[in-house]
């Protein structure tokens, strides 16, 4: 998400009695900057811990920003010979759509701003002020990079991409897709709080979600749950992801306005797209919606009924409000 996944989404556990399928296995490690857990039906044991480390090393490989050897580092170094990976050419395909789908909302090119206010791999800029961030605004803009047989091609040499609102969910696809291709029906795989289900859990039930509240103590609770049903989930917010500025303790939350190129300040403290999409579809949508704010997400949400949401967001009494689009189903 343009971001790091904020809120814990939790895996809810409802004993069963009469009915268990004990085929289940758990696997669980590290993964772009966070941790993975998957919970899957393995009658043959034909998955292993090190076959996941592979594919998440192949995704690090073509989109981490953090590691200076992969292809999407090449590039924004200015290298013109890298020749991208299909996993590169899925996620530029998907963002160029959802870019155009929101208008520029979500957009991987925000990354020279992103660093530059500390929310990236490379050094922050001290002392960031406006005439600074128009200059950088110039770099900003996916229709200003293009993919043409396999290589990028960048309007300017600043333009530097930016995948990781996208890419874990990403990332949960591709691992989806290898346990479908084991002929492993019933699966929950989650990166960093992104989530993908199919079939059913080990009690036979649809797998079930918990949402967590904002709160802003520290402590942990749950908003709703609700049923996941072949569907994935992608949850972004900025409550508890922000920056201080040392001199005025003024909070910057890690959502960059792709329009302004500052922090965002919205009312919008976590929005929760689900649908029956690839879970890289709703971690970008998730992240678009942040930065479009309550009021634009609402209208956006109706005008995309594929996509069911659920936005936490504080009201002019400061008052903590959520909003369901008619077609969510809560527990």
């Amino acid at each position: 998400m343009n971001k790091t996944l904020l809120f814990f989404l939790f895996l809810i556990v409802i004993s069963c009695k009469d009915k268990k399928n004990n085929n289940f296995s758990k696997l669980e490690g590290h993964a772009l900057g966070t941790t993975f857990h998957l919970t899957f039906e393995d009658q043959n044991n034909s998955i292993s811990e090190k076959q996941i480390d592979s594919l998440i090393h192949r995704v690090n490989k073509s989109m981490s920003t953090y590691l200076p050897s992969s292809d999407i580092s090449r590039i924004n170094r200015g290298d013109t010979t890298v020749i991208v990976d299909k996993m590169f050419q899925d996620v530029f395909k998907k963002s160029n759509k959802i870019f155009k789908e929101t208008e520029g909302a979500f957009d991987p090119t925000i990354g020279i701003l992103a660093n530059a206010w500390g929310f990236g791999p490379d050094k922050m800029i001290e002392n960031l002020d406006s005439t600074h961030v128009v200059s950088m605004l110039e770099f900003v803009g996916f229709e200003k990079v293009k993919l043409k047989k396999n290589r990028v091609y960048k309007k300017y040499n600043n333009i530097y991409i930016d995948f990781n609102a996208i890419a874990k969910g990403y990332a949960v696809d591709v691992i989806g897709r290898f346990l479908e291709s084991n002929r492993i029906k019933n699966y929950l795989v989650e990166i960093g709080g992104e989530i993908r289900v199919n079939g059913l859990n080990q009690d036979l039930e649809p797998w079930k979600i918990a949402i967590e509240k904002p709160n802003f103590d520290g402590s942990r609770s749950f908003q709703t749950t609700i049923e996941l049903k072949n569907e994935s989930i992608a949850t972004s917010g900025n409550y508890r992801k922000y920056k201080i500025d040392s001199k005025t303790g003024k909070k910057y939350a890690h959502t960059i306005d792709t329009k302004t190129g500052f922090p965002s300040k919205s009312n919008l403290l976590s929005a929760s797209v689900i649908a029956k999409l690839d879970c890289a579809d709703v971690d970008a949508y998730a992240t678009a919606l942040m930065a479009m704010g309550f009021k634009k997400s609402k209208k956006f949400l109706v005008k995309h009924p594929n996509l069911k949401g659920f936005l936490i967001y504080s009201d002019e009494n400061g008052d903590i409000k959520t909003y369901t689009t008619p077609n969510l189903e809560q527990e």
